[in-house]
């Protein structure tokens, strides 16, 4: 208790208040403040992103049966038009945006065709997708990068 009502007294060592310990808290609060705002939001996933091979483009946005949720859909893919083209197919649908991460849904692996519990997160203007077995600590994830336009060629027919 004495040690405590003395620190009270004398402050901490080094620091004193005045003029330049407010401004210095002002300065840091402004700081801070672009990095809440940075901070991902459920509308950030929508819109085009190019796969980490540069073989697909996946489009997500709502879901047309369920538009609380966000569904993606590859609208491009190096290999359109032949026999093992993935236009079209829906590769994920996540129901619920919590603690900035799109979850309780599934994704889609066309490599495979298997279907994963999943996770989609949007940091520092990547998307990254997280498909997992069990629980999301055991999964693998995929990181992509946002695209304004499709390649020219080859077009989905889909």
């Amino acid at each position: 208790m004495a040690a405590r009502q003395a620190l009270s007294r004398r402050g901490f060592p080094g620091i004193r208040p005045g003029p330049a310990a407010g401004a210095a808290i002002v300065a840091l609060c402004a700081a801070l403040i672009p990095c809440l705002a940075m901070a991902a939001g459920p509308d950030d996933a929508k819109g085009r992103w190019l796969s980490a091979d540069g073989g697909a483009v996946i489009e997500f946005k709502p879901c047309a049966d369920k538009p609380t949720a966000l569904c993606g859909r590859i609208v491009w893919d190096k290999d359109a038009g032949k026999a093992d083209d993935t236009c079209g197919i829906q590769i994920a649908q996540l129901d619920r945006y919590e603690n900035e991460a799109w979850r309780d849904g599934w994704v889609y692996d066309p490599r495979d065709k298997k279907k994963y519990k999943g996770a989609l997160r949007v940091r520092s203007g990547d998307l990254y997708i997280r498909a997992y077995i069990g629980t999301e600590i055991l999964g693998q994830t995929e990181q992509m990068k946002r695209v304004a336009e499709l390649p020219a060629t080859p077009v989905c027919k889909s």
